[in-house]
């Protein structure tokens, strides 16, 4: 008998994080022998935004890898009603596959899709395996963010469907051993989810996208975005909520201040223009930044012209969960990066792997300690090298990723 795993998505298959992330760990999921896959992705505006002809190219270029794409239209508000709306259509279509496509593990990426997993699972009298890959404390992502009241009914009641979930999955992902050990300590739920399997996987990446990234490389990437002699600090994300805008502006001005060569280059989906105003109103003329996007597949580049990396994340509760996929993006480029503690176990690549530098406190002395010992770093013989190795051990799509779901895959389906 095949077996057969549907994999919930609540993102739709346009967005970054389902090209980098989703696609490619169903793919290393693939490799197990007589494994079918299938993804349900929501989409936001499906019928304005995505043609017939879209639609069907897109199911044709993943059948031909043998995933099979199946679409929701994604409900944003009211939010919380829109949201409860998509869970039983996700649970009805997930229920639907199971009866006809012999789904046997429900593969739920995050709380939502874990619920309509969870539900799915309920209503059919088949024996379907429910992994829940966890990636982080939603619920305390929400309050952290400020998007909900700390202590209110909303969390409360998440929290309560979060404790039932545990219960009823048959598996778990975490990003991080801190992770692990709060969610699945020695309480009452971790007790009973002891002898299920966990796995803790990172966001990781693929290592190939960088092979051909080199010295020519660089120095094109230099040429082309006029960066030739200047000192280039990379910052890859979002701004905003547990990013931290405000402290990561004052890096850039005190870098700035300190060394005139230096140069803020920023990849980021959202608000440009606005990012570069508030560069221009703490001192950086024009020449001096660049804040611009990119696809998931021109990052090597801009990170290879680039000299070190930045990653201020609020040092929250729920950053505990977080794995940045950033990090492991700038340790393949062969860059230092410069960030804050507390935030998932990226405190090792301080103290263990010795491939990036912590900022303690928020002021311009230790902004400027920070480079100066990310620069200490970088002058280290086959400090790249030292960078890469650690993002293989540590974020590799294939040895690190595609292993351990494979493991877990295999333990729920001899179970």
């Amino acid at each position: 008998m095949s077996n057969h795993t549907l994999y919930l998505c609540y993102f739709g298959l346009r967005e970054p994080l389902v090209q980098t992330q989703v696609l490619s760990y169903i793919r290393e999921i693939k490799k197990i022998e007589g494994l079918r896959a299938s993804l349900l992705t929501f989409e936001p505006d499906f019928k304005e935004k995505w043609s017939e002809e879209e639609i069907q190219n897109e199911r044709q270029k993943l059948a031909a890898e043998g995933i099979d794409w199946y679409a929701l239209p994604y409900h944003k508000s009211p939010s919380v009603p829109a949201t409860v709306y998509d869970t039983f259509c996700g649970a009805l279509f997930a229920r639907k596959l199971i009866k006809e496509k012999g789904v046997n593990i429900l593969h739920a990426r995050v709380h939502i899709p874990a619920l309509m997993g969870a539900i799915a699972k309920k209503l059919t009298t088949k024996n379907v395996k429910l992994l829940f890959d966890i990636r982080g404390f939603f619920p305390e992502e929400y309050t952290d963010a400020g998007r909900w009241k700390k202590d209110g009914k909303l969390y409360h009641a998440v929290k309560k469907v979060e404790k039932w979930l545990l219960k009823v999955s048959d598996g778990f992902v975490i990003l991080t051993e801190k992770g692990k050990q709060i969610m699945f300590a020695e309480n009452e739920t971790g007790a009973k989810n002891s002898i299920k399997p966990i796995e803790v996987i990172p966001c990781c990446v693929d290592f190939k996208s960088f092979d051909g990234v080199d010295e020519s490389v660089r120095r094109r990437m230099r040429e082309k975005l006029n960066l030739t002699g200047r000192y280039v600090i990379i910052y890859v994300g979002s701004f905003g909520g547990w990013y931290m805008t405000d402290q990561m502006l004052e890096f850039f001005a005190s870098a700035r201040k300190h060394n005139p060569k230096a140069f803020a280059l920023i990849l980021t989906q959202r608000e440009q223009d606005k990012i570069a105003e508030k560069l221009k109103t703490i001192g950086f003329a024009d020449g001096d930044f660049l804040v611009t996007k990119s696809s998931p597949s021109e990052i090597p580049e801009y990170l290879s012209a680039a000299d070190i990396a930045l990653s201020f994340i609020e040092a929250c509760y729920s950053k505990q969960a977080s794995s940045p996929t950033k990090i492991a993006e700038y340790l393949a480029a062969g860059l230092p990066v410069i960030l804050n503690p507390g935030v998932g176990d990226l405190d090792e690549l301080v103290t263990e792997d010795k491939v990036a530098v912590s900022v303690k406190n928020f002021t311009e002395e230790n902004y400027l300690q920070a480079l100066k010992e990310a620069d200490q770093l970088r002058a280290e013989n086959d400090f790249a090298e030292k960078c890469k190795r650690s993002a293989k051990n540590r974020f590799d799509l294939y040895e690190v990723g595609g292993k351990k779901y494979r493991r877990l895959y295999e333990s729920l389906l001899d179970n």
